[in-house]
């Protein structure tokens, strides 16, 4: 692999990072910045570490080039977070569009999923990274993304090969593999660069293993847990982690009975934050699903912020 490598090393990113919902606006597919700017009010006042902007629970998908660009453009400047945003596009020169224009505005780094929908060889995975990095160049940092849920995996091999390039300033792991996250984690010991948990429910097993942080859409809705877990985590509170971990696989379990990432954005919304409708009619027995969480959710909600003070 010809590579050229430009030394890059973890950027300090650690601890509770929020995969922010994206609010739509109502009969429309486009961003609502009015409420997007008031959701990054919201995160802002927790204790989390930065903010992702249009990750998998921001639904990417759904938002033109343009919407996703000017929102950039405006969070960048309110935000009191380091804020990133992911790129990624169904093509190479959509992700490198996204990702200039997004370091131009400011952002703290920029995250990048393999093109999504139709599927890629891990020798193809690695091409369009490295095309992306040497477009890119030194502009804004570049985290791998791997979220084998909505696009073609990034294999531990592969994710190691492009890490050892010094192109890329980490990754965040999704997959769930505990495996994956101790081949990473022994990687980074090697070569540092930030590895980042994707997956709330193994965050515990991760810190464990070597993760730095977890990019976290659960803190999209309830920061105080998130970052009450990570801080109980880093400073061995071990009293403390068996509950905290229990509430977040409680709110997992209920989220998951419904379609991604409605649950999320569901309960945004009981925090008296605007999220729009969903992007798909839920159907009758959805709609039932969904009421029944936000039930379940405002008598769950008091307790566990008792539960998250310090």
């Amino acid at each position: 692999m010809k590579t050229r490598d430009r030394g890059v090393r973890p950027t300090g990113l650690e601890g509770v990072l929020v995969a922010a919902a994206t609010p739509r606006r109502a009969q429309e597919y486009s961003i609502d910045l009015g409420a997007t700017l008031e959701l990054v009010d919201f995160l802002g006042e927790s204790e989390a570490r930065g903010i992702v902007l249009l990750a998998s629970v921001g639904e990417f998908v759904h938002f033109a080039l343009d919407d996703r660009r000017h929102m950039v453009n405006f969070a960048v400047k309110r935000s009191r977070l380091p804020l990133l945003v992911n790129v990624s596009c169904s093509t190479l020169d959509g992700a490198v569009e996204l990702a200039r224009e997004a370091a131009f505005a400011g952002v703290a780094g920029v995250f990048l999923m393999p093109p999504y929908y139709f599927p890629y060889s891990q020798e193809s995975i690695c091409s369009f990274y490295l095309n992306f990095a040497e477009a890119v160049g030194d502009a804004a940092p570049i985290y791998l993304c791997n979220t084998p849920a909505f696009t073609s995996r990034i294999s531990a091999a592969t994710a190691i090969q492009l890490l050892a390039t010094g192109l890329f300033a980490g990754i965040e792991e999704s997959g769930g593999s505990l495996d994956d996250l101790a081949s990473l984690a022994d990687q980074s010991r090697q070569r540092p660069f930030t590895l980042l948990a994707g997956c709330e429910r193994v965050y515990v097993q991760a810190k464990a293993l070597g993760a730095l942080g977890v990019v976290s859409g659960i803190a999209c809705a309830v920061p105080e847990l998130v970052v009450a877990l990570d801080q109980a985590l880093r400073t061995g509170a071990t009293e403390r982690i068996p509950q905290l971990q229990a509430r977040v696989v409680q709110f997992l379990d209920w989220t998951e009975q419904l379609p991604f990432p409605v649950g999320i954005k569901e309960a945004a919304k009981e925090r008296k934050l605007k999220m729009g409708a969903a992007a798909v009619p839920l159907g009758e027995n959805g709609d039932r699903k969904r009421e029944a969480f936000r039930e379940w959710f405002r008598g769950w909600l008091p307790d566990v912020l008792r539960e998250c003070r310090p």
